[in-house]
């Protein structure tokens, strides 16, 4: 829940201004580990995630595509294939640890035609009408302002763009849930100590995906910030879910 002057940090209630910090820390604390991080906690299920996130964005040719939230830049390397060299990629994250390891993984692969912006998703310092895909992976529950993020994604799409919005959701039925609490609230935390030395974060991940919009709301709050046809693809029972809506 977020009042005029408070907002959810996981399960917690603080300050609007105190949040960006608080979610700088968790992910400065875990840059340098977060692949190793992903990969044991999905069993490496979040690489096929990404890639069908990336196959419903229709991402094609010489389009500019701007990969929100990019981190260690995942998804900037599959879009990065998709555009070619006459398109671009902007990896961009508010978090500069994390920009950095995106940056130096891209540098190390090779990869050219890639931009790098520390940005924060409530006020994109870019003009009306720039990308052909907005792409925001894993990186919307941790915004303070969801609604003001998805207005700033839609003013700089190009009409005809997508917004692709892959963040955990839900689970579909009962006993996944179940089975998906015990997991988040009892193994996740402890494999966050022993790998990346830092239970709590892993333990605010938890939180943070609990207080997550439902499917159904998220849709809503797409077409409310000026989207149209908006849809969401449920993955592994709603655990992962993939919205798209398209500027018109």
């Amino acid at each position: 829940m977020t009042t005029d002057n408070t907002t959810h940090f996981g399960f917690k209630q603080v300050a609007v201004d105190e949040k960006v910090k608080l979610v700088r820390g968790v992910f400065d604390s875990v840059a340098e580990q977060y692949d190793v991080m992903n990969d044991l906690m999905s069993l490496g299920i979040h690489r096929i995630w990404k890639r069908i996130a990336v196959q419903l964005s229709n991402v094609r040719k010489g389009e500019h595509v701007l990969d929100l939230a990019g981190g260690t830049g995942d998804l900037t390397a599959l879009f990065n294939e998709r555009v070619g060299p006459e398109g671009q990629v902007v990896l961009a994250d508010i978090n500069a640890q994390m920009l950095r390891t995106g940056r130096d993984r891209m540098i190390d692969r090779g990869l050219a035609n890639i931009r790098y912006a520390q940005v924060n998703a409530e006020c994109l310092p870019f003009a009306d009408n720039t990308f052909d895909c907005v792409c925001i992976a894993f990186g919307l529950r941790n915004v303070t302002d969801k609604d003001a993020a998805l207005r700033s994604m839609h003013r700089v799409l190009k009409p005809g763009g997508r917004v692709i919005v892959l963040e955990f959701s839900h689970p579909t039925d009962k006993v996944t849930e179940k089975v998906y609490d015990f997991y988040s609230f009892n193994i996740l935390p402890k494999i966050g100590r022993f790998v990346a030395k830092d239970e709590e974060s892993y333990r605010y991940l938890a939180e943070s995906i609990r207080m997550h919009p439902k499917q159904e709301e998220l849709k809503m709050m797409m077409e409310n910030a000026g989207l149209e046809r908006c849809e969401y693809f449920n993955m592994t029972q709603g655990i992962v879910a993939v919205h798209r809506g398209y500027k018109i």
